[in-house]
């Protein structure tokens, strides 16, 4: 089935408006030019950014002046207050009412049916699979669940959109007044969660010749997204800069993977972050204007967009241009590294909301929430509190509970009885860059959780070296050692040389073949130990005992 194609030209902008934002970018420039000096320079490639949808609308977008260290200049007058709306596409088998399949990346309008597409007659239902994620959630964010809830209609006209209106939860949600503890660089911060609350998905719009309206000659409309479960998490405006919302917004992912209730993946829609920025004077109550922000496919483009934003709405207030900050939708633009407006923000009164007429009231019993919490699975938090008592630096922790898959697999190597620290070295190290190479992650290695346990106790009791582990390791992680990974060293003639007289015979060999260097070794050329340090391991094939041989070799050498 073909995609559905919308015709229309999203490039028009009108002669008024054109000149319009001239005159705007003109007056802005000047503004800044008194209040920094002369030396202020903005050229109009970098400082307007006129809007082109197909409304006649402009907007100026000024970039602001460079931050020393990329740190926003709201420290010294302004203060920023963010929020931020998270939609989590939840990892269920269908829709949230109907049995379409929720999948991505399938041929285009393949997953619809009437339901989806809102055809009259046709009735949602909603899925139990649906309301046991949501609970979880919520109930993993410290949330109040509501006994009963109520689903509303939210009316707005998109071509996405295909039934007129959205399925969602207005004034009575699901989930209520929760909070994420979230560590920002050495601090660990609290930022409420306002609202948890279920709603579907709309359709995609894939732009030809462009990735956003403006650019492109038409448009494809792809609904195998509508009526997919998401669950909108709308925090507290408690955080104060790009980087509070990038730890909040990846805190939060965590949380949502770890849970199972979703995948967690950005650059496929299904966790999108729309922020919420204003800014005030230190000291003030009173809120700024609030500007949102979205098109942020990672949290490295969250800060850098928050942070761009904040100097903006700053850059404006201070050159006595306050009034052009206005509640606006701009976009992230990645490759500008600035944000633009899309749209003027539609107000709350614009969506009409009503009960929905089809679907009763969502009740959630004690008993119900019970058994959801006593299926809770462990969450990032108690995979840290974990791994700090096991003494591991608070590096190696951040690493290691960043992902569940990670967690997982060195769980199961410190189950199979291997030191957590040398375990945590090669996960670290060779194993992540074999996994980042091979774009796979930990679950799917062909070298089990024991078997790397076994090669880490190999090490520690002296049968190989570490050296040799590196050596046989490409070969492990290609699924070579399924017999055990001694029984591969056995194989292969890499079992290290730990008897003292075997590795005395060998160090005797090489100085004899060396006699020149150790004269200059002892009549004071000390540096010359490395070379018979590599020597004596390229004559035993790197596989004498290293500490055994270097106390050995030091005697040798020192000897008169």
């Amino acid at each position: 089935m073909t995609s559905a194609i919308l015709t229309g030209n999203p490039n028009t902008l009108c002669i008024s408006s054109r000149k319009a934002a001239v005159a705007s970018y003109t007056r802005v420039l000047s503004r800044l030019r008194n209040a920094f000096g002369t030396s202020c320079s903005l050229t109009p490639a970098r400082s307007l950014r006129a809007s082109t949808l197909t409304r006649c609308t402009s907007t100026a977008a000024v970039a602001p002046p460079q931050a020393s260290e990329h740190q926003p200049r709201q420290a010294n007058n302004f203060e920023a207050v963010i929020g931020i709306e998270t939609h989590v596409q939840l990892k269920t088998h269908t829709k949230a009412f109907c049995n379409c399949k929720s999948l991505y990346g399938d041929e285009p309008n393949t997953h619809v049916c009437p339901v989806c597409l809102g055809h009259p007659g046709t009735l949602p239902v909603l899925s139990k699979e649906v309301v046991r994620q949501a609970v979880l959630a919520g109930l993993a964010l410290q949330c109040q669940i509501a006994p009963q809830s109520k689903f509303d209609r939210k009316q707005y006209f998109y071509p996405d959109l295909p039934k007129g209106y959205q399925i969602s939860q207005y004034d009575v949600p699901l989930c209520t007044a929760g909070h994420l503890e979230v560590q920002v660089g050495k601090q660990t911060k609290t930022f409420g969660i306002t609202r948890a609350h279920l709603e579907e998905d709309a359709g995609k719009l894939n732009h030809s010749g462009s990735d956003q309206l403006s650019g492109s000659a038409y448009s494809l409309v792809d609904y195998n997204r509508a009526g997919q479960a998401l669950l909108e998490i709308v925090s507290e405006p408690d955080m104060r800069s790009g980087q509070d919302a990038a730890a909040y917004g990846a805190e939060l992912r965590r949380i949502m993977v770890f849970l199972g209730v979703s995948d967690g993946e950005m650059s496929e829609g299904s966790m999108r972050c729309d922020v919420n920025v204003s800014v005030r004077p230190v000291g003030q109550q009173q809120l700024g204007t609030k500007v949102e922000v979205k098109n942020m496919n990672s949290f490295s483009a969250m800060q850098k967009a928050i942070d761009f934003e904040i100097e903006r709405q700053v850059t404006l207030i201070e050159a006595g241009s306050g009034d052009e900050v206005v509640q606006e939708t701009r976009l992230w633009d990645e490759g500008k590294q600035v944000t633009q407006s899309m749209r003027k923000k539609e107000g709350l009164a614009d969506y009409r909301y009503f009960p929905e007429p089809d679907l009763p009231p969502l009740e959630v019993s004690t008993s119900y929430l019970q058994d959801v919490q006593a299926s809770m699975p462990q969450l990032p938090a108690e995979f840290r509190r974990q791994y700090r008592e096991l003494g591991l630096p608070a590096a190696d922790v951040l690493v290691l509970a960043d992902e569940l898959p990670t967690a997982q697999y060195f769980d199961g190597v410190l189950a199979a009885g291997a030191p957590a620290k040398p375990a945590a070295n090669w996960i670290m190290g060779d194993i992540m860059a074999f996994c980042k190479e091979s774009k796979i992650d930990m679950s799917k290695l062909q070298l089990t959780a024991t078997q790397l346990a076994e090669m880490v106790s190999l090490i520690e009791d002296g049968t190989i070296s570490g050296k040799i582990a590196k050596q046989i390791l490409p070969d492990l992680l290609q699924g070579k050692g399924s017999k055990g990974v001694k029984k591969f060293v056995d194989q292969k003639g890499l079992i290290q040389v730990s008897d003292p007289a075997q590795i005395e015979a060998i160090i005797d060999t090489v100085l004899a073949a060396n006699q020149k260097q150790l004269e200059q070794y002892r009549a004071g050329k000390t540096k010359l130990q490395g070379h018979f340090v590599g020597q004596v391991m390229k004559e035993s094939k790197g596989r004498v005992n290293p500490a055994l041989m270097n106390k050995i070799l030091m005697q040798k050498l020192n000897a008169e």
